[in-house]
């Protein structure tokens, strides 16, 4: 029987190895931190794409339940304008809608639903090198003195890939997206006037930082921002600087954003955000890689975790269907690299709009509303290739 070795627990590598038990395929996950996913991360979107292609391998079921649903978005200035309201990317035919879930929580749903099909997975594995065995096949090294052989090596280690260098070492460092995410939770009981109920995720262009915030129905507030800062600018590091900043950039803005953050327990930071507008090359021999470690996309694009799901569904049955491991790695780029290419530009731009200038924001609030409502009734299509893509699981591969 075929055996992958898998690098990286998060989203991608567990879900590669369920869709490839699915294909008949044996795998092991090998994920560097020395326990299962705790509280690494905050939060982030889970579009219905990312849960139609779990339900392609009948792994959707591990993550109903977790997060909440966020099926709609409105957009507004920083004077409260509502500049438009549209759908999150629509329902499937069960009624799921895109939910906002804690990076976490997802991460433990998914190595639980691996381990529960008997999937080894293996925490303190840290890869620092690869030999390619004479008869086929490669070996995995790590720091740990240990390795692992298999005929095939995917990398689902993110945005700071080892395998990604070991396949090309000239492959290119992600690139710095001009703003930071800021994030935390507060209690709706605490915060005079949130003028919004579940369901619903408020977005506001404030006139210095963007900033968006979600009511959980049982009154929990789950918020961000993001504060522009050009690469090497110098950010505050302590809690009592980050607030003092984020008051001072939302004193301006007709929106909840400070009381949001002043009823926000805990210490408040802030953390620099990346992307992979194209990795030239994803595959060499016996190695692949697929996620972030190929196509990382900002978080504005709310695709991230998505995108990692197709490509490890699809990434299985280019496997279980190719000639060839050689072979099956080239048909997996060819179905894949223009959309995930598209989907990072586009997150690019959003990410690149929450940094307008004077005159950017300007005409960013004049045109807005007319695009929003384009989307809303479904005549712009740059949106719609993101939700409406669907994984027939028995459909063969055209190799």
């Amino acid at each position: 029987m075929t055996k992958a070795l898998i690098i990286g627990g998060g989203v991608a590598g567990p879900t590669a190895a369920m869709a490839l038990h699915r294909a008949g395929v044996e795998s092991t996950v090998y994920e560097r931190y020395p326990h299962a996913a705790a509280d690494i991360g905050a939060f982030l979107t889970f579009a219905v794409n990312g849960m139609d292609a779990l339900r392609a391998i009948e792994a959707n079921g591990a993550v109903i339940g977790l997060g909440h649903p966020t099926p709609t978005l409105v957009f507004r200035s920083g004077t409260g304008r509502v500049l438009g309201e549209i759908p999150l990317g629509g329902s499937l035919s069960d009624g799921t809608v895109t939910h906002t879930i804690k990076r976490a929580e997802l991460y433990g749903a998914l190595q639980d639903a691996a381990a529960g099909r008997g999937i080894p997975v293996e925490y303190g594995k840290n890869l620092i090198g690869v030999q390619h065995l004479s008869g086929g096949g490669v070996r995995a090294l790590f720091d740990d003195d240990t390795h692992a052989d298999g005929d095939l090596l995917i990398g689902a280690d993110g945005i700071r890939s080892t395998v990604r260098t070991l396949i090309d070492p000239n492959a290119p460092e992600p690139r710095y997206v001009p703003v930071l995410n800021v994030g935390g939770y507060a209690k709706a009981a605490d915060v005079p006037n949130v003028p919004v109920g579940p369901g619903t995720f408020e977005m506001t262009f404030g006139n210095k930082c963007f900033f968006g915030y979600t009511v959980l129905a049982n009154g929990e507030i789950w918020w961000f921002a993001n504060p522009p800062r050009r690469k090497g600018q110098t950010s505050p590091s302590t809690d009592t600087e980050w607030r003092a900043e984020l008051r001072a950039l939302f004193a301006r803005d007709n929106t909840p954003a400070n009381d949001i953050i002043d009823a926000t327990p805990g210490a408040i930071s802030a953390w620099s955000t990346f992307d992979m507008p194209r990795v030239p090359v994803w595959h060499r021999d016996s190695m692949i890689i697929i996620g972030d470690a190929a196509h990382a996309t900002s978080p504005a694009s709310g695709q991230g975790a998505s995108m990692a799901i197709e490509d490890a569904v699809i990434l299985a049955k280019c496997i279980r269907d190719g000639r060839d491991i050689p072979s099956s790695f080239e048909t997996f780029e060819r179905l894949r690299r223009d959309r995930v290419e598209k989907i990072v530009a586009a997150g690019a731009r959003s990410s690149n709009s929450k940094a307008a200038g004077v005159v950017g924001r300007v005409l960013r609030d004049a045109f807005m509303p007319m695009f929003l409502k384009k989307m809303a009734k479904g005549g712009d299509k740059s949106a719609g290739f993101m939700f409406d893509h669907h994984i027939e699981w028995d459909e063969r591969v055209a190799v």
